[in-house]
């Protein structure tokens, strides 16, 4: 009996012992191609000073360095990045600067209507959600006949802050030999905690994630 009661103590601390060591890595994390160090920055004025601009709200901004750490050229790309929220199940990709700063209109024509970008948003199992208030594009439109509409994509070339401040900080897009940094930008709707967020990497080097500090 005794016996008994020792292995089932043994086998419930290796759990528990397994359990911890699939924990992910905080803020760093590589493999044989790639090393990637991150650090969330949730609070507004900390976001403001980071970029230089405030972005408004629902913005979590990932200050990001990515190493290749062999002879092998990597592919970076933003989108081989997502941001993971434990809490709730949001799940947000990048950000492009236009898709927060920008000002694209969307025109069909004829028969058609004008409707302002709307950014993308994060998913819940699968859902999308989005910013702003309001419809889609072209809500409550009639039907354009498909033979004779015509979409057209114009945006306001005027001087913008907040869009140069984020191009200038944003995460190149590039084939890296050695290390790059940067921003990725990331909407995570309501209060998130920087414990409950994971950073994903699903791109030409493999597969990683990490963890942020409380």
């Amino acid at each position: 009996m005794r016996y008994a009661a020792f292995c089932l103590a043994f086998l419930i601390s290796a759990d528990l012992f397994g359990a911890a060591e699939k924990k992910l890595p905080i803020e760093e994390t590589t493999n044989e191609l790639i090393e990637i160090s991150a650090t969330a920055i949730l609070d507004r004025d900390q976001i403001r000073q980071e970029i230089g601009a405030d972005p408004g709200t629902d913005i979590v901004v990932v200050r990001i360095a990515v190493k290749a750490v062999s002879d092998k050229p990597i592919q970076l790309n933003r989108d081989d990045f997502y941001l993971f929220s434990s809490k709730d199940g949001q799940r947000s990709e990048p950000y492009e600067p236009g898709q927060i700063a920008g000002s694209s209109t969307l025109v069909v024509t004829p028969g058609g209507s004008k409707g302002t970008e709307v950014r993308r948003g994060p998913t819940w199992g699968g859902m999308a959600g989005g910013l702003g208030g309001g419809g889609g594009v072209g809500n409550g439109a009639k039907s354009a006949d498909p033979a004779e509409a015509k979409v057209e994509t114009k945006r306001d070339e005027s001087s913008n802050p907040l869009l140069e401040a984020l191009k200038a900080k944003i995460l190149p897009e590039e084939e890296i030999k050695d290390s790059v940094s940067g921003l990725l930008y990331f909407q995570m709707v309501g209060k998130v905690k920087s414990k409950d967020l994971e950073l994903h990497y699903k791109g030409p080097a493999g597969r990683l994630a990490l963890r942020f500090r409380p």
